[in-house]
């Protein structure tokens, strides 16, 4: 083998190395996956079950959710036990009609926190 070939199975190999770490990273950041409620769509009230389910397993007790208000006020939310190490469940009551906002922040395998925000409407009753 020459130096050329060398070089250039080092190469390939460096830039498959570089694929592989990538792929691992990426699995590693908490993505929001699926919500309930859905993001932008109208509920009946008063009491609203909240899902938020993640492409990774997260740390519920290091994890935050609340709930932004009609009147912008933020109402912490206590995470219910969880299900599934890739999902935060908790519920609202006593909503009335109006826009909210579902408040998160999850602690991801590799060390991340993600934050976000899913809208949703209560329909008036």
């Amino acid at each position: 083998m020459n130096r050329g070939s060398v070089i250039r199975a080092a190469m390939w190999s460096a830039a498959v190395m570089a694929l592989l770490l990538a792929g691992y990273l990426a699995e590693g950041h908490a993505i929001l996956k699926e919500t309930s409620p859905a993001a932008g769509s109208t509920v009946n009230g008063p009491d609203v079950p909240i899902m938020l389910k993640f492409n990774v397993r997260i740390d519920a007790t290091r994890s935050k959710l609340q709930l932004m208000t009609p009147d912008n006020k933020m109402v912490d939310l206590s995470v219910e036990k969880q299900s599934s190490p890739d999902t935060l469940a908790t519920k609202a009551n006593g909503l009335k009609a109006g826009e909210y906002k579902i408040a998160w922040q999850v602690l991801a395998p590799d060390g991340h926190i993600t934050r976000g925000l899913v809208p949703f409407k209560v329909a008036g009753l």
